[in-house]
């Protein structure tokens, strides 16, 4: 019947627009089941203590040594952040926290991309915020309320703090505390694609040069 070809046809275009609106919607970031754990006294002195702030040194971009990773690494983000000293900024932050904290700047980088795809303002449905998707729990047990985790030194000191406190517990092993920074530790999707995230798009290798920069080497993926 004409009544019933009508039916279907605004149904088809009501099912359109909703793949339309679903296509245009921003990507949800990628935080896991990230779940509030308990930290003995002891380490959560300690980590409070790496919290505490110490800002980027205002010379630390101008470095010689870092010049060629920057380059690089900047060349490679041009398309997710456009603005040059924005992007900078970010970087030479990224790469003094991964440093301070004793972790590889690329995997850091790895983690940014498949958390957040490099959105600042990115907040995952549990609540997890900004580029290195932190819950603000961590806030509360190993900061302070005026610290914003948008903010994009906290967000990364936080970050690169707690996934080195994840590594400590696993004996570095990488795989493994990948799954607890993400809050699903066992299961084998979040770390396989971090770990693909940074070897398609954010390895460093310019020789010699590497060793100057004080970056960790690569870390081995283990089950």
């Amino acid at each position: 019947m004409v009544w019933q070809g009508a039916n279907r046809g605004r149904r088809q275009v009501a099912a359109m627009a909703a793949g339309l609106l679903l296509a245009l919607a921003p990507a949800a970031a990628r935080a896991g089941a990230q779940a509030e754990e308990h930290l003995a006294p002891a380490v959560a002195s300690l980590m409070s203590r790496a919290i505490s702030d110490h800002p980027v040194p205002a010379n630390y971009a101008a470095r010689t040594e870092l010049r060629p990773w920057l380059d690089q690494m900047s060349q490679r983000l041009a398309s997710r952040i456009p603005d040059a000293r924005t992007r900078e900024d970010f970087l030479a932050t990224v790469h003094y926290e991964a440093s301070r904290a004793g972790l590889d700047p690329q995997l850091v980088l790895g983690v940014i991309h498949h958390e957040s795809a490099f959105r600042k303002y990115a907040v995952s449905i549990a609540g997890a915020r900004g580029y290195m998707q932190v819950m603000p729990f961590w806030v509360r047990l190993l900061g302070s309320p005026q610290q914003n985790l948008f903010h994009l030194r906290v967000n990364l000191r936080y970050g690169c703090v707690i996934l080195r406190h994840y590594l400590d517990i696993e004996a570095g092993d990488v795989y493994r505390a990948l799954g607890r920074y993400n809050g699903s530790l066992g299961q084998p999707e979040y770390p396989t694609a971090v770990m693909a995230a940074m070897n398609r798009n954010w390895i460093y290798s310019p020789g010699a040069a590497t060793t100057k920069l004080g970056a960790v080497a690569a870390p081995t993926l283990t089950r």
